[in-house]
């Protein structure tokens, strides 16, 4: 094993890994994270700020990926290509194209790549329980999500000061447009920039959205109209993306996600029934009926089973340990995850137009909207374009 992006988030899944798989390796352009995560290992860690290097290694099976956004799908890439499996972190895309373009190297290669979206795994199966829930019927045929996740930070304006030492400030940046060095960029705070991350629309948005299709059974489709609103900062050098936002998406039979910066949970409402799940616990009237009944428990925890496709449920790293022997898909595939995280990006597009949009889920594509389908890529610096 190796872990490329050995912060905050990344560190966490990159012990994770070293508890289940020998780390030889980890990788940071910030060489004071690296040496960190490294000197936490039992055993001879490398360390490196070039993840080329790393991936040139041979003695290397499988990666961690937990850098900031826009870092994600080049370095998952490169590294599938290199011949590893790969566990990246979520939202796994800056941009819906890049959704596009990892799903056809993950096909083309056949690595294993799971998305670091772990409530598909943990949480005592909170999540699993509401997707069976919501998929029985119990709800309703049409039924309503509320993904309520919270708003982003705000601040600024920021200073352009020198880069630390220890930081690769050009290296970091990589795709993103070329700018002056701001402490207030990089670490946590990234993702409260568009210039590398969509914001808690993206980075905790994709959490509950991702359960919400699965649970109204459209994990592998996309909305029909996007509409929503949201407040930015358009002052220069501060914070940019949606602080507070609301957002709208109609799908296909009559279902509904609205996605929103309200407390953190997820709703589901059908004419039924509704039922309301965070990391905290599942509540509502079916979860109680259910658990007063030996025979609907047993139903319950075998559909759970059904829905985890039958493999051991014993967290999300250790599923995609499993699928590196096994070959399967892991539970949090990359295929579903591009679903989940498009319709966040959706959501953001549709607030910066500030306009309903049309979409086309088979074609992934706006229907007769130049300005938005423009909006479905960006512009990538050299020489850290994505080629694929």
């Amino acid at each position: 094993m190796a872990s490329i992006g050995v912060g905050g988030r990344g560190s966490g899944i990159g012990r994770q890994a070293a508890g289940l798989g020998n780390m030889v390796a980890c990788c940071d352009v910030d060489s004071q994270h690296a040496e960190r995560f490294a000197a936490g290992i039992d055993g001879n860690c490398a360390t490196y700020t070039d993840y080329r290097k790393l991936l040139d290694r041979k003695d290397i099976d499988a990666v961690t990926v937990g850098t900031p956004d826009h870092w994600h799908v080049k370095i998952s890439i490169d590294a599938m290509r290199a011949g590893k499996d790969v566990y990246c972190e979520k939202p796994l895309t800056l941009t819906i194209d890049e959704g596009k373009q990892i799903c056809r190297v993950v096909k083309e290669t056949g690595k294993v790549f799971q998305v670091g979206t772990q409530q598909r795994s943990e949480n005592e199966q909170r999540f699993l329980k509401a997707v069976a829930i919501a998929r029985s019927g119990r709800l309703g045929d049409k039924l309503h999500a509320l993904s309520s996740v919270g708003q982003a930070s705000s601040g600024g304006p920021f200073q352009v000061t020198k880069p630390p030492a220890n930081l690769d400030w050009e290296m970091w940046q990589g795709q993103a447009p070329e700018t002056g060095y701001m402490a207030e960029r990089t670490h946590h705070n990234f993702r409260w920039w568009q210039e590398y991350s969509g914001g808690q629309v993206t980075d905790w948005g994709v959490h509950h959205t991702d359960i919400a299709l699965w649970a109204l059974g459209l994990d592998e489709t996309g909305p029909t109209k996007i509409s929503g609103k949201g407040t930015f900062n358009e002052q220069k050098d501060c914070y940019n993306v949606a602080k507070s936002f609301d957002c709208l998406m109609d799908f296909d039979g009559g279902h509904q996600i609205q996605l929103t910066s309200g407390g953190n949970e997820l709703v589901i409402t059908g004419d039924k029934g509704k039922i309301r799940v965070n990391r905290g616990g599942l509540t509502g009237k079916p979860v109680d009926e259910i658990a007063a009944s030996a025979e609907e428990t047993d139903w319950l925890n075998g559909e759970v089973e059904k829905l985890y496709r039958n493999m051991r449920i014993a967290g999300h790293m250790q599923n995609f340990f499993d699928c590196i022997k096994s070959r399967e898909l892991p539970i949090s595939d990359v295929y579903t995850h591009h679903r989940s995280v498009s319709a966040c990006h959706l959501a953001n597009i549709a607030m910066i137009l500030d306009r309903e949009l049309t979409w086309d889920p088979q074609k992934e594509d706006f229907v007769g909207d130049a300005e938005a389908t423009a909006m479905l890529s960006r512009e990538q610096r050299k020489p850290y374009t994505i080629d694929a």
